[in-house]
């Protein structure tokens, strides 16, 4: 799946469901590379992702844990499905949530 022109996203770790766009990202099939294993997938992208937002890996039901860094960084504020934009519109952080 070697692509010259790079990977449209980064997954900072096995296991987190979002990946960061590393650059402006249009709807369509595209590309995300982990960072802890060069491991490269393909995801489908549902909307325009702007550089430095993130993008959903799996369907996150309401209430859902978002990982990111093998971390809960926020939680779902109501169903987001794999390849929407994840941001403040449809998550609120978990800094101030008791960990679990």
């Amino acid at each position: 799946m070697a692509d010259e022109r790079g990977p449209d996203f980064l997954i900072h770790n096995e296991g987190d469901l979002v990946a960061v766009a590393v650059k402006e990202v249009g709807a369509g099939r595209r590309r995300a590379v982990y960072m802890d294993s060069d491991r490269e997938i393909e995801l489908e992208v549902l909307e325009e992702i702007p550089l430095g937002h993130k993008v959903a890996l799996a369907d996150l039901a309401e209430g859902a844990d978002v990982i990111e860094y093998r971390t809960r960084v926020a939680l779902a504020r109501h169903p987001i499905q794999a390849g929407q934009h994840v941001h403040v519109h449809n998550v609120r952080s978990a800094r101030w949530e008791r960990s679990q």
